[in-house]
């Protein structure tokens, strides 16, 4: 495509299209992709670029998995979607009987909706109705932690960082909900007790009205990429259980591997009552996500008017997006991917280290295959995108973050391709 011709594209794009968090009368510049394959990106213009985001966590796999086409292929000449009252299909039934066997035990029923933050919307409404079930409808409020994400959605929006996240604007007009402190000792160092006395002042005062606890388990994603201890999920649990508090995970960013364990609460021990997945849940291929919840938590709802669950998106249980979840697994499980996953760690921890020499870096964490270098900072992005792209690579930092979650299938010198690059635009 001739460079005139791209142009006039996103032209058009710049005056009709919204993208992600971006000004609707001066977006920031976006890039023409001309086709994806393995961990690369190629763009229109010329430019074949590393692909270190995994788009947003998703594309595990990398691009254009032929494995996963073929799956895609194949159900698409069934039937590409279904409505799911009254009807069901084998996509789903052999995904469900796929993710009974690789989640936490006592998690035995899912239900199925369209993105990550309806999940979480699910989960929330999950637990209120659980309570509604149980003679106690004043239990209707949530307590996390702050610097969280949870999604884009109404209420998802009110268990995010209420000062520092992305939804302050507003905040005079979500749901009240309770906010403790961030834990502050990291993934690896020493327990400090003290981290968790915010989060136990809260409930013993207010217990009677939280319905659950939700957070991120070990990393906070969109809030900070912050990989707190595991230690705090286990003396979190003491506390839900004494003052009978619902506990929520959301793991739609850190399930599937990225964290090390297939799922990131599995660094602890600790086993949610509610569990939400999505992201790399299909490959990164379509939307799909999945709220989980125990025998009890189900039958109470169902034991008690309305005697229903209240929820049903129309795209819920879409069948080309079970199968290929149901292929993804498949490929995860088969793979050697605890090794790999180690590899990427222990690359990123040797490449990205020495930054902390670096006067502009404040910090440098890594955990699995999630790299993070924290600014002093914030980063001018238009100027920055521009100089990764320019270094054959893609990574989109946000605020003071410089973040890498690449595909599993890379290999080393990709990998290190995408920590030079971090080294040379931080120069």
């Amino acid at each position: 495509m001739k460079q005139k011709e791209i142009n006039s594209i996103l032209n058009f794009d710049k005056k009709h299209i919204i993208h992600p968090y971006s000004s609707m009368t001066s977006p920031l510049p976006v890039n023409l992709v001309k086709s994806a394959d393995g961990v690369f990106i190629e763009l229109e213009s010329g430019e074949k670029l590393i692909d270190g985001m995994s788009s947003w966590w998703s594309a595990i796999h990398g691009y254009n998995n032929k494995y996963l086409n073929n799956v895609v292929t194949n159900q698409l000449s069934k039937m590409s979607h279904i409505m799911f009252g009254g009807l069901t299909h084998l996509p789903a039934i052999k995904l469900t009987n796929k993710l009974l066997k690789i989640l936490p035990q006592n998690l035995k029923k899912i239900f199925y909706c369209d993105s990550g933050s309806v999940a979480v919307e699910v989960a929330m409404k999950m637990a209120i109705q659980y309570w509604i079930g149980n003679k106690q409808p004043n239990k209707n409020k949530f307590v996390t932690i702050k610097s969280g994400y949870h999604g884009d959605t109404w209420n998802a929006m009110s268990v995010c960082d209420p000062v520092n996240g992305m939804h302050n604007i507003f905040n005079k007009c979500l749901p009240h909900q309770y906010f403790a402190e961030q834990p502050k000792t990291k993934f690896n160092d020493k327990w400090d007790k003290t981290d968790i006395l915010s989060l136990k002042k809260i409930i013993e005062k207010n217990h009677k009205k939280i319905a659950a606890l939700i957070l991120e388990p070990i990393v906070q994603g969109a809030g900070g990429m912050w990989f707190y201890n595991p230690k705090y999920l286990i003396e979190a649990e003491k506390l839900c259980k004494k003052f009978k508090i619902l506990i929520i995970f959301d793991e739609i960013a850190t399930g599937f591997g990225r964290t090390g364990k297939l799922f990131a609460c599995e660094h602890s021990g600790v086993v949610p009552d509610i569990m939400c997945i999505g992201k790399a849940l299909t490959g990164g291929y379509i939307s799909l996500a999945a709220t989980i919840c125990t025998e009890q938590i189900a039958k109470t709802i169902s034991d008690n008017k309305p005697n229903v669950f209240m929820h049903g998106p129309t795209f819920m249980g879409n069948p080309l997006a079970c199968s290929v979840s149901l292929a993804s697994i498949d490929l995860l499980l088969k793979s050697n991917w605890q090794k790999n996953i180690l590899y990427i760690e222990s690359k990123l921890k040797m490449w990205l280290n020495p930054l902390l020499n670096n006067s502009k870096v404040k910090d440098v964490r890594v955990l699995g295959a999630i790299g993070v270098v924290e600014l002093n900072e914030n980063v001018d992005l238009k100027l920055m995108q521009k100089q990764f792209i320019s270094l054959g690579v893609w990574i989109r930092p946000y605020k003071n973050l410089i973040y890498i979650m690449p595909p599993y299938i890379i290999i080393n010198y990709q990998l290190k391709k995408l920590c030079d690059s971090i080294k040379e635009v931080l120069k």
